[in-house]
């Protein structure tokens, strides 16, 4: 006997993760410059050098045992300070080391937040278009999951919808801005109109409802603003990783920000440990701490990722294609011809050409093109798209 909803978790994998596997076994068969595979997230930008840099000097100045060995369970200080000191700077706020927890990427962290704030009974509101692990992590620690409908063509947030479906039992709404998988910035007005509502309901309620901010792709905006959520509304917690803002998916490192002024701020910081260590946490990677201790500061370097953007952005409604403008992260979200985004997708893979499904991102009608790839790619592809959109005109 096992247990059957982790059973049907790990039995049926992400559509995304599908693609990914049907594009490998593609490309051993017709050559990976035959397969065109917008399926998966994976930066296409080296680390900073400097990262690199910070790793050697690490390993051969640093005693081997203190590399290697446990942190503290919240995380090195150094860490922990270089981060507060580098978002003071950027934001001119007044974090402090304490405030924050590190942890093993944006996931582990964003199920420590789940169910820190999983009360019985509670609700967790996710805006779609929403990355899709967020609803077996929530409902995993407890939460009833909950989706605002998208609002479309934008992809901003309907905050009427979201003001109807906020009640009592709403403990938190989950945001990610620059957004995964519209490539869309919410807007200073948008966050603002949010926290306003937020705070009215919360007053009405008599309790908080925590804005719980999914940051991995805050670094990747293109000439717009990505505004600061706690500088904006109070109760705002931070789920952040250098996954992408330095080129380290493998590495697992980033970390959970509860501010000092948010409400019940110590019993959220605790209750985030303790899920942590519910969930088999002892702390994250020691060598990945001492690097960030280093590399904080660091940005990266835009302009392919801008590039790729850019063609496909311009080539795609050039031939018709319908999509929010994307100025952020590294996906479009896409109007399928036809409003079947399933059998667009079946359609494209008999050309491999690999595009995401919005099902699974709660927008149907819409697939995603995730353009972290070479410059010659999309450039090759770019006549498939076309051949395909002709075939609805």
């Amino acid at each position: 006997m096992v247990n059957q909803n982790a059973y049907a978790l790990g039995a049926n994998r992400s559509c995304i993760r599908d693609l990914f596997e049907y594009g490998r076994q593609r490309a051993a068969i017709v050559g990976p410059e035959n397969v065109y595979d917008y399926s998966l997230g994976n930066p296409s930008i080296p680390a900073p050098k400097e990262v690199n840099e910070a790793v050697r000097k690490i390993l051969e100045e640093t005693d081997s045992l203190l590399v290697h060995g446990y942190t503290s369970a919240v995380g090195d200080y150094d860490a922990r300070k270089a981060i507060s000191d580098d978002l003071n700077a950027r934001y001119g706020g007044s974090t402090r080391p304490e405030e924050f927890f590190l942890g093993c990427g944006a996931a582990p962290e964003l199920v420590s937040v789940f169910r820190a704030l999983a009360v019985p009974g509670g609700e967790l509101l996710a805006v779609a278009p929403y990355f899709p692990e967020y609803k077996p992590f929530a409902e995993e620690a407890g939460l009833t999951f909950k989706v605002v409908p998208p609002d479309v063509p934008d992809f901003q947030i309907n905050i009427a919808a979201l003001a109807e479906m906020l009640t009592p039992a709403t403990q938190a709404i989950i945001l990610n801005s620059p957004n995964n998988p519209s490539g869309v910035v919410y807007t200073r007005q948008t966050l603002t109109a949010l926290a306003a509502l937020l705070t009215e309901k919360a007053a009405a309620f008599g309790h908080p409802i925590y804005l719980i901010a999914d940051e991995p792709y805050r670094e990747l905006a293109y000439g717009v603003e990505v505004p600061f959520l706690p500088a904006i509304y109070r109760d705002t917690i931070i789920c952040y990783s250098y996954s992408k803002s330095l080129s380290l998916p493998g590495e697992r490192i980033g970390y959970v920000y509860v501010p000092g002024a948010a409400t019940d701020s110590s019993m959220v910081y605790a209750a985030v440990a303790g899920a942590a260590r519910a969930s088999g946490h002892v702390c994250a990677p020691s060598l990945w701490q001492k690097v960030i201790a280093r590399c904080a500061h660091l940005r990266p370097d835009l302009d392919s990722y801008n590039r790729n953007r850019l063609a496909l952005y311009e080539g795609l409604s050039a031939m018709g294609y319908e999509m929010a403008k994307p100025d952020g992260a590294f996906y479009l979200f896409v109007k399928a011809p036809g409003g079947d985004a399933n059998r667009f997708s079946e359609l494209a893979k008999q050309h491999d050409l690999l595009l995401v499904p919005g099902d699974g991102f709660g927008c149907p009608g819409y697939f995603r093109v995730c353009y972290c790839v070479s410059l010659d790619m999309i450039h090759r592809s770019l006549p498939v798209f076309e051949e395909l959109i002709r075939q609805f005109q």
